[in-house]
């Protein structure tokens, strides 16, 4: 029997707190305090920056202070994607040469078996499942863009990933439509507020100080200031993602691009029989408002897309509530790629943002001259990459501070980039509205025209959006 959006469990903060519960809150800062290392944000940045830094130089204070409670952001919100996507690769390329931008692809790769290690190694049971990452082709334009994304790939060095046609295609997952598809084996699905605690409670067990209901309302050299007292340090680490514009001074830096998330109710033995998933990959499509899925460790697919992408002025929500008509245009494409479940319940519906920078690259930074670092701008690919930028913070530390140590991960491209601010409202709203608006059309287009290759709108939201 199908279901409205108005029986869907909506907001919530996500799915996964539903499923897992809600953590028990931190205490708050309660005064004025002094650390060698202040971690602005309890996001996986932070908490992994904090783990790592701690495991390098147990001596270090580190303080980590989370507005709300660790994993409330995109951390505790995201659909589950621990994969080797990074934002901005292309770009580091043109900028820093093929070879540059090749050793930050293998770092990538490199990370997803890290936080696999990791979480192995810290007891910490967050579902993964180890199947690789499939996208998927359903009309002609999207096939030709599959093939060039392939090849693309295999260009900066991914050797081990395959490309497969329909039939090889509905072997693995029967996606209606579907004409072709490529696999990476640098992916996993895991469960995203599972890891989030776990990685919380490691660091905390390592020695690492944790506050909570703490938000953070300037940083300036050596100062995190709350309203409840300022913790002084030489190092001041933002790791705030798609929360940065609420810091001051901000606002413009990176944009908090929403996304919508579904999860249906648990799938019986005759529905997976015939979705096929049984290597339980996480799915992308070629569309260019693209969506993303997993099948959940409790057997459900949880799945994602734009929605309403901005909200004017850099707004964030509270609790990921979500409007009804991104619910069903989620459930117009879970049953578009799976016709036999046109009369699954619809459960669980939220939102949350993710950092956008202007010029849509991810990046890693320490000014030496005083202390102030960060990282983020993930572009929704942030579950492996914030692993990565964590463990490059801690090597930038150690290295401005003289300690022993260096992996090599300073010198990769993405390392002190700087990107332009962001338009001023009401533009940067519009422009954010328009585009996506573009993607959709042609999107319908393709759909609508199978025949015609793909659209020209994409090209021309792809220069608004200044990804190229």
């Amino acid at each position: 029997m199908s279901s409205s959006a108005t029986s869907v469990v909506n907001g919530g903060i996500s799915f996964w707190y539903a499923d897992d519960g809600l953590p028990a809150v931190r205490e708050p800062l309660s005064g004025d305090a002094s650390a060698d290392v202040v971690v602005v944000g309890g996001g996986y940045t932070g908490l992994w920056t904090a783990y790592y830094l701690k495991k390098a130089a147990p001596f270090l204070r580190i303080t980590v202070l989370e507005q709300k409670f660790c994993g409330y952001g995109a951390s505790g919100r995201n659909g589950g994607w621990l994969y080797n996507g990074i934002a901005g690769r292309d770009r580091y390329a043109r900028l820093h040469g093929h070879e540059a931008a090749v050793r930050l692809q293998r770092a990538m790769n490199d990370t997803v078996a890290e936080v696999v290690a990791v979480t192995e190694a810290e007891g910490i049971d967050a579902g993964v499942h180890k199947g690789g990452v499939l996208e998927v082709a359903t009309t002609p334009a999207q096939l030709a863009r599959l093939r060039a994304f392939h090849e693309h790939e295999l260009s900066f060095g991914e050797k081990d990933r395959e490309l497969y046609g329909a039939r090889q295609t509905a072997e693995r997952i029967r996606v209606a439509g579907a004409v072709g598809s490529s696999w990476t084996p640098h992916g996993a699905r895991l469960h995203p507020v599972k890891l989030v605690k776990g990685l919380a409670a490691a660091a905390e067990a390592l020695g690492v100080v944790i506050h909570e209901s703490t938000p953070v309302t300037e940083i300036r050299p050596q100062h995190a200031v709350t309203p409840y007292g300022t913790v002084r340090a030489p190092y001041v680490l933002r790791c705030t993602e798609g929360f940065t514009a609420s810091l001051g001074g901000q606002r413009r830096t990176w944009l908090p691009m929403n996304s919508s998330m579904i999860a249906t109710e648990p799938l019986t033995d005759e529905q997976w029989a015939a979705v096929g998933w049984d290597g339980r990959e996480a799915l992308g499509d070629m569309a260019h408002a693209y969506v993303y899925a997993q099948r959940t460790a409790d057997g459900r697919i949880a799945l994602g897309g734009r929605g309403a992408p901005y909200r004017f002025g850099s707004r964030t929500d509270n609790d990921g509530r979500t409007r009804a008509e991104t619910v069903e245009a989620l459930r117009e494409v879970l049953t578009r790629f799976f016709p036999a479940l046109a009369g699954v319940r619809i459960e669980h519906a939220w939102s949350g943002v993710l950092g956008v920078p202007r010029d849509w690259c991810a990046t890693v930074t320490l000014d030496r001259a005083t202390g102030l670092g960060w990282a983020g701008g993930y572009v929704g690919s942030g579950v492996a990459t914030a692993n990565l930028a964590a463990r490059t913070l801690r090597d930038l530390v150690q290295r401005d501070s003289g300690q022993a140590g260096g992996t090599g991960l300073t010198e990769l491209p993405w390392v002190n980039h700087r990107v332009r601010k962001w338009e001023p409202e009401p533009f940067r709203w519009l422009g954010v509205h328009g585009m996506y608006a573009t993607y959709r059309a042609a999107d319908r287009r393709e759909l609508l025209r199978p025949g015609t290759g793909s659209s020209r709108l994409a090209r021309v939201a792809d220069r608004v959006a200044g990804r190229n």
